[in-house]
């Protein structure tokens, strides 16, 4: 069973290489830098050297692999976001489409059902449907919006705001990049699955930014307020900062589009999964927000 595993050292890939490791599989890694790779993990994996926006690389370093799971590597902040993501994709469907990949574990986005307007996250749609045209099996898994994702404003945490685009009331799904970790090492393992499958990661419950605000004023010992963010303001801070038009669209639109969403797939004992949000952060954003303040 050859199990191939993109971006092996991000924060869900890294994960699933570990659990690869451990159930007796000797994953193939997509990586540009093996150096970012643990020595130890390293010497236990099968290590493809190259980058994930060459297209030759990439078709050969997926050919005749049982499975692949495949995570987008274009940033918000590329040129055209969209387009990239597509096309990065190329040599993926290529491989599914000539039979040289038997089956596809996809790390997609809540949102991607809605096809269009929903900023990056149409990228991640547009894959999902070249794959399902695709003879191989695939199987997307719709995560919901990472707890990681504090991490991007450290400062304005320490300084007792959690600034959003979402709306503060509503309430959304928050996950741990972990726990996706988990459920891709489980699916990638299981060999019984065909055809195109779809699967919601919810993460343990559906909190508004005002419900994280308050468990943060919790495990930071300080009060944090929610400051929310007009599409307009956001805009103009991303343009500011230099992005092409393109990607701006891209990041205010995946808020934009995903701001009154009703996930397709309801939550249930298979989507949810099971860290909630104030244990990770005591052991991760914790440490971070002080270390900002000093």
């Amino acid at each position: 069973m050859t199990i191939v595993v993109t971006t092996p050292t991000g924060q869900v890939g890294s994960r699933v290489v570990r659990l690869l490791l451990q159930a007796g599989v000797r994953p193939r890694v997509l990586v540009r830098d093996p150096a970012r790779l643990d020595a130890a993990i390293r010497e236990r994996v099968d290590v493809r050297r190259g980058d994930m926006t060459d297209a030759a690389f990439v078709r050969e370093a997926t050919s005749g692999a049982r499975t692949v799971f495949w995570v987008d590597p274009t940033p918000h902040s590329s040129e055209d976001p969209i387009e990239t993501s597509d096309r990065t994709a190329d040599p993926l469907i290529e491989a599914a489409q000539a039979g040289d990949v038997a089956r596809v574990v996809l790390l997609s986005s809540v949102g991607a059902e809605k096809r269009h307007g929903a900023g990056h996250i149409d990228g991640l749609a547009r894959i999902e449907e070249r794959l399902d045209a695709t003879a191989a099996d695939t199987l997307h898994l719709r995560c919901a919006y990472f707890f990681t994702n504090l991490f991007m404003d450290l400062d304005g945490l320490a300084a007792g705001v959690l600034s959003t685009p979402f709306r503060p009331d509503v309430p959304m799904a928050w996950v741990d990049p972990r726990d996706i970790g988990d459920v891709v090492a489980a699916r990638l393992l299981n060999d019984d699955w065909k055809g195109h499958e779809v699967q919601a990661v919810h993460g343990p419950e559906d909190l508004s930014f005002q419900q994280v605000a308050a468990i943060l004023s919790e495990v930071l010992d300080r009060t944090i307020r929610v400051e929310a963010v007009g599409e307009d303001d956001l805009r103009a801070a991303l343009s500011s900062a230099g992005l092409s038009p393109s990607a701006v669209d891209g990041i205010v639109g995946m808020s934009a589009g995903t701001r009154d969403l009703a996930p397709e797939q309801p939550r249930d004992v298979i989507t949810t999964t099971p860290t909630p949000l104030a244990a990770w952060a005591y052991a991760n954003l914790r440490p971070a927000v002080l270390k900002a303040t000093t």
